[in-house]
């Protein structure tokens, strides 16, 4: 799941965070607690399961900081 931050080097690579979900009218985000980054807003067919998950990478774009969580979803 990719989040998006504001500034860089609030996360590191391996690094286990933990996220909050937040409810919309049809849909729901997730924000890497304490507030550091947030992703983009997902279905309810997409909802999250694990409240946990790994940093695997980050990235600098023109757009601004990336980070891709990996979480452990059970089936």
């Amino acid at each position: 799941m990719e989040f998006k931050m504001e500034r860089h080097g609030l996360l590191e690579t391996g690094q286990e965070v933990e996220v909050t979900e937040s409810a919309l009218p049809t849909s729901y985000y997730y924000t890497i607690v304490p507030a550091v980054a947030m992703s983009k807003n997902y279905g309810p067919h997409e909802r999250l399961k694990a409240r946990k998950g790994i940093v695997r990478q980050i990235n600098v774009t023109d757009r601004g900081y990336y980070t891709i969580v990996e979480f452990e979803e059970e089936e």
